[in-house]
């Protein structure tokens, strides 16, 4: 809830007589969250990447090493008439030969 509406409650109890301290303490109460947010799931059940993912993942970042490199030009922008999904192709094409 919002401050604003924190403070609204706290009016009006004060304006149905109760002691302003207590109905400070009361609005604050009812604006704090009730549940605390439990930790993730997903956190305790992380596992490490098997073995194959890991060798795939570190083969195609060869591949787009070597695709960029042949496919840029010495100051890095692509060749002309050569986009990123022509890296991504030839990077595919080169993880496959690996």
């Amino acid at each position: 809830m919002s401050k604003a509406l924190c403070g609204v409650m706290e009016q009006a109890l004060i304006e149905k007589g109760i002691d302003a301290d207590l109905a400070r303490a009361l609005a604050q109460r009812a604006c704090m969250p009730a549940l605390q947010v439990a930790p993730s799931v997903a956190k305790a059940g992380v596992r490490k990447a098997r073995r194959g993912a890991r060798r795939a993942n570190k083969q195609l970042s060869q591949a787009f090493k070597e695709a960029n490199r042949r496919l840029r030009t010495k100051s890095g922008k692509l060749r002309k008439g050569k986009t990123q999904a022509d890296v991504a192709r030839l990077a595919q094409r080169l993880r496959k030969k690996m």
